[in-house]
């Protein structure tokens, strides 16, 4: 849409929306030597958008196919989240671009892998996403997330794309906040190797990786663990799945909640919807004040109500709302409790010390 803001009415060469939605510029864009840049872009992101990064590989291609880096960084464009890093950090020319989507986005859509950080209890306590961490340092998007055939074996291996990495398939392990968690050999994770077994790099005592980290579920970091599953064997579970999505590397995300820990989601992949015997349980004095403010007449209300004989202390009793009154004697029988305290709290502060000579 800022594309169309800036385009001029009397100049839009044809094809202009297609142009704009590829992030291809039309003249009067032109490249000087050395890679100066002259005329406007048609995103309207001006001669510096090209200038500041990649200028010499603009200016190496043709008039009809340059390509503005503002529009096009990949991890903001839509055609990078698309993409991924399969175009090898060279962007797609049109064509490619097109024959790149037919090619992938059907078997994308058909093959998606649904990867989760599962409790032993059956919750989906992290839903992996793109930019997710793996045991290896390299991102979840790093590795190989697409088959065009999906294997029989399980469980289903992701192997990491990143040149000379030793891991074999994607291995999800948490934070503590933003630091890296230890193993029991007081080693952080990151100083162990990404092999199988998750030897140790600092020590020769440690076996492998073994954590005793507690997850917000209560269940340590040791009973949990990775799993790639298809669409069908987590319909078969009851979780959710969300919608067919183009995009590269979404993992188990499926929606906004799946950004959050499983103890907070309240789907079939978290904790569950609360059941019906919560929400229809009677408010009592350790419930959260906002509870205790709205809740329904309780039976002792009615009795006082009706021998009380009062319209307005009846309509206000049935809407569950205490009155100003209410509040304020509520507020002024605490100041005067606070009051006593103080006082007392003085009083002994300043009774003499017992000698201890006889």
């Amino acid at each position: 849409m800022l594309a169309l803001a800036y385009r001029p009415p009397e100049a839009a060469p044809p094809g202009f929306v297609a142009a704009a939605l590829s992030h291809i510029h039309r003249p009067p864009f032109t490249v000087a030597a050395g890679g100066a840049v002259a005329g406007v872009p048609w995103c309207g992101h001006g001669v510096n958008a090209v200038q500041q990064r990649n200028a010499s590989f603009t200016a190496s291609r043709p008039a009809q196919q340059r390509v503005c880096v503002m529009c096009c960084e990949r991890p903001y464009g839509l055609a990078g989240r698309i993409v991924g890093d399969d175009d090898g950090g060279k962007l797609f020319t049109p064509e490619e671009y097109e024959e790149y989507k037919r090619k992938v986005l059907p078997v994308r859509l058909q093959n998606r892998l649904y990867v989760s950080w599962r409790s032993p209890t059956g919750m989906d306590c992290k839903l992996v996403g793109p930019e997710t961490l793996c045991f290896c340092t390299h991102r979840y998007k790093q590795h190989r997330t697409d088959y065009e055939v999906l294997p029989k074996e399980r469980p289903i291996c992701v192997p990491c794309r990143v040149r000379c990495c030793p891991c074999q398939s994607y291995h999800y392990v948490p934070l503590n906040g933003t630091q890296p968690i230890r193993c029991r050999c007081k080693h952080f994770a990151d100083q162990h190797s990404a092999a199988p077994g998750f030897p140790c790099n600092s020590c020769s005592k440690c076996s492998g990786f073994h954590s005793c980290f507690t997850c917000a579920c209560g269940q340590p970091t040791y009973a949990h663990e990775t799993v790639v599953e298809t669409k069908e064997e987590r319909l078969a579970q009851g979780k959710p799945v969300g919608q067919d999505v183009p995009y590269a590397a979404m993992g188990g995300l499926t929606g906004f909640s799946s950004l959050a820990e499983g103890y907070m989601r309240l789907d079939d992949s978290g904790i569950g919807a609360p059941s019906a015997e919560l929400l229809e349980a009677p408010v009592t004095s350790m419930d959260h004040p906002f509870l205790k403010a709205f809740q329904g007449p309780s039976s002792s209300a009615q009795t006082i109500s009706q021998r009380a004989g009062s319209s307005s202390a009846t309509g206000q009793i049935s809407h569950g709302k205490p009155s100003e009154e209410d509040d304020m004697a509520y507020f002024e029988k605490r100041y005067q409790e606070r009051l006593k305290m103080e006082k007392a709290a003085k009083r002994r502060g300043k009774s003499p010390v017992p000698s201890k000579k006889p």
